[in-house]
Formats: structure tokens, sequence, C-alpha cells
């Protein structure tokens, strides 16, 4: 009777398993997210270090 109960527990319950799948979809897309945002800040860091040493003040 317990083997049938955690088997029916363990296997047959499926009631998380959603919830479960749509947590881990929204860590890979944050996960994305940042990546992304990381590598834009790389950029227009590069970017804007470019142009501000290419506007040098003249005395």
């Amino acid at each position: 009777m317990m083997a049938r109960f955690l088997r029916r527990l363990l296997v047959e319950d499926q009631a998380g398993a959603t919830a479960i799948e749509y947590g881990f979809l929204a860590c890979l897309i944050s996960v994305a997210i940042i990546a992304s945002l990381n590598t834009l800040s790389n950029s227009l860091n590069n970017t804007l270090n470019k142009s501000s040493n290419s506007m040098t003040i003249q005395p």
C-alpha cells in the first residue's frame, strides 16, 4: 500500500509540472536578457569612450 502511494505521488502526480516549466522558461529568458544587456552596455561604453577620446580640447 505504501509503495503504491509513493509511486502515485512521484510518478503519476504532475500538478506542479507546469509551474516548474514556466519557472524554468522565465529563468532562461531572464538569463538571456541579462547577457544581452551586458553585451550592449560594453558596446555602448566602448563607443562613448572612443567619442570622448576623439573630442580633445585644444588650449
